[in-house]
């Protein structure tokens, strides 16, 4: 039997074979227990409530994005207001949806042309077929693109009416080309003054000049009425694209007096360079209170084969030679291109034009007189009488007059 030895303190000691195989342990020792065996301290949760915070925000403001895109996107897909009445829009063979979505935007149909189409790609697509539609500016994106997938042919028929046409012109047009329609009810709706323009003065019932020339679609249910009502909205339209009222103002003029020398000028230029010059003519004239004496004038509700020397001798209100000041309505109905030349004048010559030269110090050099140049239909123009009968002259010389 083994030995087992009392330790001085009454305390069992182990055998020192045991004592020879023991392996120590840590744990084993009170100290070193106390050492590893510690109280961990709480975990932080700070970093959690930061990225819990952030998160939160970053969803806030990504709703208030989405809410401004969205109240972005309704503002533009669907403009505040009624939309307008029909206007006449044309598709061309060479179109695609980016230079649609152009035309589109720049004759105010839409109010963004990239939106458009993306709104076209997201709806469907569009196939693109040339014609005549009639498009309602201010509209829906969707009601718009809605036209656009409907073809022309199917409800309309196209009539074209060209810049520099009287009211009586355009009732034959309309007339030849849609057979149920009378040129007699068109003329009678467009001076029996119960049909009217914004721009027309009170006592005045002819519609001239305030029908806007274009191509028009004209349905099979419209009558005579309608596409006068149309042909003078699609009119103040255009003015109103072109600021009428106030760069009228500005000139000393009313809307209705632009018009007359737009229809003027729009009988008298042949180059869209001559519109501006001749405009500047007109003013000058005006303003000097010298008759303006415009050919085109002369012509006026008269008989177009009678010599010029006989028209020159009838004494009517729109003869501009015999009297000084506008004729009493426009002589026919001006297009875009002459309205703009009406409400921008061209600056008189400079010190260094041609015209310019030579000139004593008393006399103004500003644009007077203007006379055809060549085939074409260019125009010569003048500060004096003298340069004016020069110019006649090689007019005359070339066979042009």
């Amino acid at each position: 039997m083994t030995q087992i030895d009392e330790s001085p303190a009454g305390r069992t000691e182990p055998p020192r074979g045991l004592i020879s195989q023991w392996h120590h342990d840590p744990w084993d020792d009170p100290d070193a227990t106390d050492a590893i065996v510690v109280e961990r301290s709480p975990r932080s949760w700070r970093p959690v409530k930061v990225l819990v915070y952030t998160v939160g925000w970053l969803m806030v403001v990504g709703l208030l994005v989405l809410g401004a895109v969205g109240y972005w996107y309704v503002q533009r897909a669907n403009p505040d207001g009624d939309a307008g009445a029909p206007v006449s829009f044309t598709v061309h063979d060479d179109d695609t949806l980016e230079t649609l979505s152009l035309r589109l935007k720049d004759e105010r149909f839409i109010s963004d042309a990239p939106l458009f189409r993306w709104y076209v790609e997201r709806n469907g697509g569009l196939e693109i077929l040339p014609g005549y539609y009639q498009i309602r500016p201010n509209d829906h994106m969707g009601n718009v693109l809605a036209v656009l997938r409907t073809p022309p042919s199917q409800t309309y028929t196209k009539v074209t009416f060209p810049e520099g046409y009287t009211y009586t012109r355009m009732a034959e047009r309309l007339a030849s080309k849609v057979s149920r329609l009378s040129s007699a009810d068109f003329i009678a709706t467009a001076t029996a003054g119960q049909v009217r323009s914004k721009y027309q003065p009170p006592g005045v019932n002819s519609l001239e000049g305030l029908l806007f020339p274009d191509t028009y679609q004209v349905s099979n249910s419209e009558s005579e009425a309608q596409v006068v009502e149309r042909m003078v909205a699609l009119m103040e339209r255009v003015g109103g694209q072109e600021d009428i009222d106030t760069r009228s103002a500005e000139l000393d003029r009313s809307p209705y007096e632009i018009l007359i020398i737009a229809s003027m000028i729009e009988r008298e230029a042949k180059l869209d360079v001559d519109r501006a010059k001749i405009a500047r003519v007109i003013y000058n004239r005006l303003y000097l209170g010298m008759p303006l004496q415009v050919d085109a004038t002369l012509y006026y509700q008269q008989d177009s084969e009678l010599d010029f020397s006989q028209l020159k001798a009838i004494d009517t209100p729109y003869n501009s030679y015999l009297y000084a000041g506008l004729p009493p309505t426009p002589i026919a109905n001006p297009g875009r291109a002459s309205l703009q030349a009406a409400l921008h004048p061209a600056n008189n010559p400079s010190q260094g034009d041609p015209i310019c030269r030579g000139l004593p110090q008393q006399i103004p050099c500003i644009y007077v007189y203007y006379v055809v140049s060549d085939e074409n239909g260019a125009h010569a123009f003048a500060a004096t009488l003298e340069q004016h009968d020069a110019n006649v002259q090689r007019a005359r010389e070339l066979g042009l007059l």
